[in-house]
Formats: structure tokens, sequence, C-alpha cells
């Protein structure tokens, strides 16, 4: 049993996101926009004894709720490495080299246009990342034309790429580490690697270390949501009656696509574009992000694609062609979650974070867009889109 989604909750979720994605755009241009900015910064006071936290409600979406994506990413990372398609070196290696070129042309075409401009180029991190859900969602709306090898392969890509974003946001995005909930926090971690290693099946246990995982990291300065990769690595990955990294997974999956996401992309895209000008749009942080996502993610992954399968490194999977692997590659610039959430984290200036947005949004729509035009008119629709053996088990 995999804890990989199918294409029609795939198309479902990314209806969902798309169309909060819109609401939320909307509602910030228009007779309500206030009124959406006052929910936004809602301050919700949460207090436990004498710890009390007065955050606004974006605080609590991004550092709180994102856990749960977290969560969700930890848990597929660990069963794809260790029973799924990146579970053999010689499955793995292609759609690894593909995940970290796709993430350091972007990075360096970020760089080059940020360069000497300080507080734009702390962005760089933005065009990296690729959204799976969305990534997923529009490759489903292929159809036919779309090989059940060439989903695997693109979701292969966007764990690694997930792997990636992880390290960076918990390496560069810090908000400057503090020594002792740092401490709890390893202490935690370890705990949690011990639950494991005991082979725990009862899902209290992680959720109760977990919860502390998490005050300390907010405590330390460390990207708190990350707390979820920590516990959904966790979580045994057993054979028999007692499976619960795949009850988890199974649970947790309509929370995340269809609340989780759907909330953060609601109130992370509201940008009043009346205040976005053709200069701000064609500014070197606007740019950076739109061409190293939509130019720099597949020029990444195509061109170490054909290096390694030209040395004989990889090879194609499942019969693969070249512009299937193109349009899938020009899907995976899709970074709308994992980008702006890095967004947020990259920039404290309003102005910036509303200019990165919607660069984030423009380059997203773009790389959708071409995706699926490549995939419909150049792949002829002819692979093999059989529902695989592992997304059968999936089902069950």
């Amino acid at each position: 049993m995999s804890p990989s989604p199918q294409s029609t909750t795939e198309r479902l979720a990314g209806v969902l996101v798309l169309t909060a994605l819109v609401a939320g755009l909307v509602l910030m241009n228009s007779p309500f926009a206030a009124a959406y900015r006052y929910v936004h910064h809602a301050m919700v006071h949460l207090g436990i004894g004498a710890l009390i936290s007065n955050e606004p409600v974006i605080f609590w979406i991004n550092d709180g709720l994102m856990v749960f994506f977290f969560l969700l990413a930890g848990l597929e990372i660990k069963y794809e490495l260790a029973e799924g398609h990146l579970s053999t070196v010689k499955h793995a290696l292609l759609p690894a080299l593909c995940a970290a070129a796709g993430m350091v042309v972007p990075a360096s075409i970020y760089g080059a246009l940020t360069w000497g401009l300080p507080m734009e180029s702390r962005g760089w991190a933005i065009p990296t990342a690729t959204d799976v859900v969305l990534a997923l969602s529009v490759l489903a709306l292929a159809g036919t034309r779309v090989p059940s090898a060439l989903r695997a392969f693109l979701m292969a890509i966007a764990i690694f790429d997930d792997i990636g974003a992880v390290a960076i946001v918990g390496l560069f995005y810090g908000k400057g580490f503090t020594l002792f909930p740092l401490l709890g926090a390893a202490a935690a971690a370890l705990i949690l690697a011990l639950l494991c290693k005991l082979a725990v099946t009862r899902v209290w246990p992680y959720a109760a270390v977990g919860l502390a995982l998490w005050l300390f990291l907010l405590n330390a300065g460390v990207e708190a949501a990350l707390a979820g990769v920590f516990i959904g690595l966790a979580v045994p990955l057993r054979k028999g009656p007692h499976m619960p990294l795949h009850k988890v997974a199974r649970e947790i999956r309509p929370w995340v696509w269809f609340v989780v996401i759907p909330v953060f992309a609601f109130f992370n895209s509201g940008i009043g574009l009346a205040s976005s000008t053709l200069e701000d749009v064609l500014a070197p942080q606007s740019l950076g992000i739109v061409l190293g996502l939509v130019l720099g993610k597949p020029l990444g992954i195509l061109g170490i694609a054909a290096i390694a399968v030209k040395l004989g490194l990889g090879k194609l999977p499942g019969g693969l062609n070249w512009p299937q692997v193109c349009g899938a590659a020009l899907i995976a610039g899709i970074g709308f979650t994992m980008s702006l959430f890095v967004a947020a984290l990259a920039f404290s200036n309003a102005a910036m974070l509303a200019n990165a947005k919607l660069a984030i949004l423009v380059a997203s729509i773009i790389s959708a867009t071409t995706g699926l035009a490549v995939l419909h008119f150049r792949s002829g629709g002819s692979g093999d889109c059989a529902e695989s053996p592992h997304a059968k088990a999936g089902r069950a």
C-alpha cells in the first residue's frame, strides 16, 4: 500500500487550491479588502500557564498549520526512499540529479539578476521549489496523455525537491539560533528517533513529542513548521496489521490537500494589484523569480537528464520520450506553496513580498500552461497510461 494519492483527488485538490488563490487575490482587490486584511492580521492569543503567545492569524497558518503540510511531505519522503520509486540507487539517481539541477539553475538565475542588491538577494531560494500538489494536479489535467511513469518521475523529482527545500529553509532562513531551545529541539528529535527505533505504533507519543519539538523550534529561531518533517520521518513503516505511516498519511492527506493548502493559498495570495506597477514587475527580484521558475527549472531538469542519459548514469523510466519529460520539466516550474512560504521568510518588507507573490503567481501560471501545451501537442498520448501496481496498491 502506497501513501500516494490518485489523479482524481489531485484534480479536485488542485481546483480547490486555485479557487482559494483566486479568492484571496480578488478579495484583496475588492471593496472587501479591509475585511480581508483585518482577518489576515487579527491577533490570536494562546496561553499555557505562564507561556503566552500573541501572533496574527497569518503566523499561525504559516508556522502552525503548515506543520501538517510538512508532516505529509516527511511521510511521503520516507515511503519513497524505503519502498517506493526512490528505494534503489538505480531509480533514485536520475530524479535526484534532476531535482538538484532544477534548484541550482533557478537560484543561479535569480542570483545573477539580483547581484549587488542585499535585500532582493535574500529571495534566491524562492524559484528553487516545486509545488508537488499543484504540479501533479496540472499533470492529471493532461489525462490519457500522461503515462503512469511520467507521474512517478515528476513526483520523484518533487520529493527530492522537498528535501532540498526543507534543508534550505532550515539552514538559511532561521531567525538566529537560541541555544537552549535548540538543545531541547535536538532532544525531542532524538526521542522521535527512539520511538521509531522501538517501532511504537500508537500515534499519540509522536504527536506529543512533535508538539514539544514544534515549541522548541519556534523559540530556537528555526522555522517551526519543519517539525512536521521530523515527525513524518519518525513514524515507523511496518508491514502487517499495524502500518502507522500509511495510516497517518491516509488520515491527514485530505486535511492537508483540502484544508491546509487552500487556507494557506487564500491568506498568502492577497496581493494589491493596483500597487504593482510595470516597473515592479520588471524589477530584478520579480524577473529572477519568473525566469528562475519558467526557464531555470526546465533547463536544469532537461539539461542534467540529457547528460545523465548520455553518460549512462540513468535512463528515462518506463519508455518515456523527451517531449513528455520536457512537459513535466515545465510543470515543475509551478512553485506556488513552497515558493510563497520561502518568500514570506525572505522578505519582511511588504512591497517586496507583494512583488514576490505576484511573480510566483505569474511564473506558476506560465509553467502550467506551457507544460500542458507541450504534453498535448508533442507527447502523442500513446504512453502507457494504465494504472500502475504501485497506484493500485495505494487505493487499497
